[in-house]
């Protein structure tokens, strides 16, 4: 690594931290506010389907956060060892704008593409939805 990209990759490094405890914090609160979600036999048919929208929306949120959470913390993992900027696909270098803009992306420009019109193996693990963000 060369001194020029040392400060670059500890930057996005820090960033990818950021992202973490934020994504940590949000996933702590829909789980807390899924457990406030409760469905009480008073309620009307109204108030039931309200309340069933949204633990449905915590439940997408939920899931949506985990999925970012887990391709954050498999990019500073790439951090540690020494292949991050590198596509998991195709082991190209991924463009440092699109790194800048989406620092946790495991693929360059084209490898999402592919992923996101299913043309391409999802190497991570994490279905469309966690590579639709990337």
């Amino acid at each position: 690594m060369t001194t020029t990209v040392a400060p670059s990759i500890r930057n996005m490094e820090k960033q990818l931290r950021q992202q973490e405890q934020h994504l940590t914090r949000v996933m702590v609160q829909a789980v807390e506010q899924g457990r406030e979600v409760n469905a009480d036999e008073t309620n009307d048919v109204a108030d039931q389907a309200v309340l069933s929208y949204q633990k449905e929306m915590l439940f997408t949120q939920g899931t949506e956060g985990r999925n970012q959470l887990q391709l954050v913390r498999n990019a500073l993992g790439r951090i540690s060892d020494g292949t991050f900027g590198e596509c998991v696909s195709c082991h190209e270098t991924i463009g440092a704008k699109r790194l800048e803009a989406v620092p946790w992306t495991p693929y360059c420009i084209a490898c999402q593409e592919k992923a996101e019109a299913g043309e391409l193996h999802d190497v991570t693990g994490h279905g469309e939805h966690a590579l639709a963000g990337g």
